[in-house]
């Protein structure tokens, strides 16, 4: 690739940094605050009042959302200062700590940074920066908070899957990508729908639920983002990965308490497989690991 043709993609992946600082922000606060969506919604279900069925008086709480309030310190409330956040470099700087009570950090805020720098990377080096390549970036920044929310709490939020859903349905329409709209559609329903049976079906044997609904709506924007004859390469990566690290969890006694992994992760992995190396050959690697 000549000199000039570089820039592109390096213009991406310091963007990629940038944005992946602020995908630590809402992988951080986006489930806090459907916490306190939720526990606003329980109050005003068990307000018991005489005034005849008016409203509870809203809660005095601080404004929390991903804008507000400025970054800090879990430990300390240190406010986190312009140049204690650069990507990375603020990270290897502060060596891995508060600058004012030098609790450690953890390594994942200058991991997803540069994940997220190396995707946007690839994807305009691939497409150059085009609605496709656009397009591309938005799909692994939404995977990347996806990975993360759902290991650490076993939610995949409706505010990142569903825009997700849309977006891969209008980047088909638009001929962003190479997926025929037919294509997109019918993975999304069928994606939806596999698992939405899959889940009935083990509750209705087992009494217990498998999954959650936030699996179905990820692999439907998978559908969406790959087409139908993506899902099943999908699905089986997802599945054989996520069945050996549960295998390898639970010799290392790390399972989570009620024995469980979340499954999202897994999806979401082999979507970024599926973008890397496309999906015929996520099949041919899984039937060739599982000897067929």
């Amino acid at each position: 690739m000549a000199l000039d043709a570089w820039w592109g993609p390096v213009l991406g992946g310091v963007l990629g940094l940038l944005f992946g600082s602020f995908l630590n922000v809402v992988i951080y606060r986006l489930p806090k605050m459907m916490e306190r969506q939720w526990a606003a919604e329980r109050a005003a279900l068990a307000w018991d009042t005489p005034n005849h069925g008016e409203a509870p008086p809203a809660a005095a709480q601080e404004v929390f959302n991903l804008m507000t309030p400025r970054s800090r310190c879990p430990s300390c409330g240190h406010a986190v200062r312009w140049y204690e956040n650069v990507p990375i470099l603020s990270y290897l700087f502060l060596r891995g700590r508060c600058s004012a009570c030098k609790t450690r950090i953890s390594i994942r805020y200058p991991l997803v940074e540069a994940v997220t720098g190396a995707v946007f990377f690839f994807c305009l080096q691939r497409w150059g920066i085009s609605a496709a390549g656009m397009a591309w970036c938005g799909f692994c920044a939404a995977l990347i908070a996806l990975t993360c929310i759902d290991w650490d709490t076993t939610l995949l939020p409706d505010d990142i899957t569903l825009p997700l859903l849309w977006a891969g349905l209008l980047a088909s329409a638009m001929q962003w990508i190479a997926v025929p709209l037919y294509a997109s559609v019918v993975g999304a329903a069928a994606g939806y729908l596999s698992l939405w049976l899959v889940y009935w079906g083990f509750k209705c044997a087992t009494g217990k639920e498998g999954m959650g609904y936030g699996d179905f709506k990820l692999f439907a924007a998978l559908g969406a983002w790959f087409g139908w004859q993506a899902l099943v390469p999908i699905i089986l990566l997802s599945s054989v990965i996520g069945a050996v690290i549960g295998i390898v969890l639970k010799l290392l006694s790390a399972l989570r308490e009620g024995g469980y992994i979340p499954f999202g992760p897994f999806l979401a992995g082999a979507g970024f497989t599926a973008l890397v190396f496309g999906p015929q050959a996520i099949l041919d690697a899984v039937l060739q690991f599982v000897g067929l």
